[in-house]
């Protein structure tokens, strides 16, 4: 009877654990159907952006020591810094385009121990909105902004007297605000392709803001009554607008950017205003030529030029006589560059 009693408890645990196995079998077949019938979620890709964003920065820094140097010379330090820096939007058939270009360079020799002087001072700013006639057109209604002024005082350095120091024989030639240049242009933009295009803006009206009142009359403006020279207009005490000097003319900007392989790269940018009301025919000019060689990947070789025509710039000669010259600066540097985009 015993064993009869374990036989059947042994049959029935089995058949229990059988049973068991079948339902978890069943539960995890039904689990599989499940899952395989159930919808797939798919990672979705990010969307796209319509801005293109870039930031160069860029530092240099060169020393000379001469000690019992035969051939003479000076100790000196240079030191310059710039930051070019682009924002530009598209979206369908309108784009926006925004650059700001800032350059700072500073001077010490030992010959004028008693100063610092300025290498290059440069602050730009382009600002452009377009919008595309059709779809595969590469004309554009386009409104353009742009601002040039520098940061600090510029000055003419003539030989102290007995007694002065460098700086207190130099000559105020320039300064922050003194002069800048704004224009706001409605017209046209050809892009025919991606290294290449010009804006013409046949409506454009310009603002030279010249802040410190003594360097206006270089900068083609009337003097205040006490800076005023004999024979020359001054303004009158209550002019509002006396840092000011208003034009209205046409305005055509070329840009061209290439690279010549994936190191050496070119850019240029030529700016002619004419002014309506001033002697149209002879334009204000605005030429900018870069050429950067990036010999490594942090650290480039760079040539940069500008030549300018102002012919309400009154420029000295040795005589002292004063006319509208072209004027012309270059800069060789080897600096260290950053870069930060979204790419």
């Amino acid at each position: 009877m015993k064993k009869t009693v374990i036989s059947l408890a042994l049959i029935l645990s089995a058949a229990f654990v059988s049973f068991a196995q079948q339902n978890v079998q069943d539960a995890a077949a039904e689990a599989a159907k499940a899952i395989s019938e159930a919808p797939q979620e798919v990672a979705q890709a990010p969307k796209p952006s319509n801005w293109n964003d870039e930031l160069v920065f860029d530092l240099g820094f060169n020393q000379t020591q001469l000690t019992n140097w035969a051939a003479g010379g000076f100790n000196n330090l240079t030191f310059n810094a710039g930051l070019d820096a682009k924002a530009d939007y598209a979206k369908d058939l309108a784009s926006w385009g925004n650059r700001l270009q800032l350059q700072y360079g500073m001077l010490w020799s030992e010959d004028k121990e008693d100063l610092i002087q300025r290498s290059t001072d440069r602050i730009y700013l382009e600002s452009k909105f377009s919008y595309r006639t059709k779809k595969d057109s590469k004309w554009s209604y386009s409104v353009a902004f742009d601002f040039r002024s520098q940061f600090a005082n510029g000055y003419t350095y003539n030989k102290p007297a007995d007694g002065q120091t460098w700086m207190q024989a130099a000559k105020l030639k320039s300064g922050f605000l003194s002069p800048a240049y704004t224009n706001l242009g409605f017209g046209m933009d050809w892009a025919p392709n991606a290294w290449f295009n010009i804006n013409l803006s046949p409506f454009t009206g310009g603002l030279t803001i010249v802040r410190i009142p003594e360097l206006r009359y270089t900068y083609g403006m009337d003097l205040l009554p006490k800076y005023a020279p004999d024979g020359k207009t001054a303004d009158t005490p209550g002019d509002h607008f006396k840092y000011t000097k208003f034009q209205l003319g046409a305005l055509i900007k070329t840009n061209i950017k290439f690279n010549v392989n994936d190191r050496l790269g070119y850019e240029t940018q030529l700016v002619l205003f004419s002014d309506y009301l001033n002697k149209p025919w002879i334009p204000r000019v605005n030429w900018d030529n870069k050429i950067v060689w990036q010999l490594a990947k942090y650290f480039k070789l760079g040539f940069n030029t500008w030549l300018i025509y102002d012919p309400n710039v009154l420029i000295a000669d040795k005589a002292g006589s004063t006319a509208p010259r072209v004027q012309f600066k270059e800069f060789l540097t080897f600096s260290f560059t950053w870069t930060v985009d979204n790419k």
